[in-house]
């Protein structure tokens, strides 16, 4: 069995054994039992009534949470012309065509933590499409990033988007947040992200769609939340 550290075990204590608090408290608990030295994501877990064998119960998506997530995010857009020219007007990091793809193929660069692209330049991302896949930096339309509206894509990404996916098992993962957020900022975007996993449920999904929600900081232990602070 792992060892906890002191302040590990210290900030567990905190925590009622099998308790689920509400979101405020525990929003409130993940601060307060974030034990790094820098300043901590939040994230949240949430697991799902989902069969994932069923292509209709393999959810993703994106949001844009009302207060961003905290961390910058370099753009790279794939583009030619006047989008090209839009991508670079937007603020996007990188932009360019045939030259960063051969850049990512020849140089296996990946200073770029999201890349966007026009639907008309997808042909050419086939062939990056196992070296892209497994990083999770292929462009897809479900997560707004293959689009013909490369402004809108950029400034999501700046604002804060963050995408989500089911793994196999029905989970889903995503970042709240930082520790230097407010509670109330930091619940506002928890009901942002819920809202939008309540409203992407499945219509073939029988019985209880939530199954469990939890939050954390990147080294804190796990808050559980109750379902019913949301509506569900």
């Amino acid at each position: 069995m792992r060892k906890r550290g002191k302040k590990y075990v210290e900030a567990l204590n905190k925590l009622e054994k099998g308790k689920a608090y509400t979101k405020e408290e525990a929003v409130k608990l993940a601060k307060e039992t974030s034990t790094s030295k820098f300043v901590a994501s939040v994230e949240l877990a949430v697991r799902l009534n989902l069969d994932t064998k069923k292509s209709d119960q393999q959810l993703r998506g994106a949001i844009v949470l009302p207060h961003g997530t905290g961390k910058s995010k370099k753009v790279l857009v794939i583009a030619k012309g006047e989008n090209a020219t839009k991508a670079r007007e937007a603020g996007a990091d990188f932009v360019g065509d045939t030259d960063m793809l051969e850049k990512i193929e020849k140089e296996n660069w990946f200073d770029f933590d999201v890349m966007i692209a026009t639907p008309d330049m997808m042909p050419l991302l086939g062939k990056l499409g196992k070296v892209l896949g497994p990083k999770g930096l292929m462009p897809n339309p479900k997560t707004g990033t293959v689009t013909t509206d490369v402004t809108k894509a950029v400034n999501d990404v700046k604002a804060g988007r963050v995408e989500y996916r089911t793994d196999s098992f029905g989970n889903i993962h995503g970042i709240i947040g930082n520790t230097n957020f407010t509670e109330e900022q930091l619940v506002e975007n928890l009901d942002a992200f819920m809202n939008v996993l309540i409203k992407a449920k499945p219509s073939t999904v029988k019985g209880d769609y939530v199954k469990n929600i939890s939050i954390a900081t990147t080294m804190g232990p796990g808050i559980k939340i109750i379902s019913n602070s949301f509506d569900i």
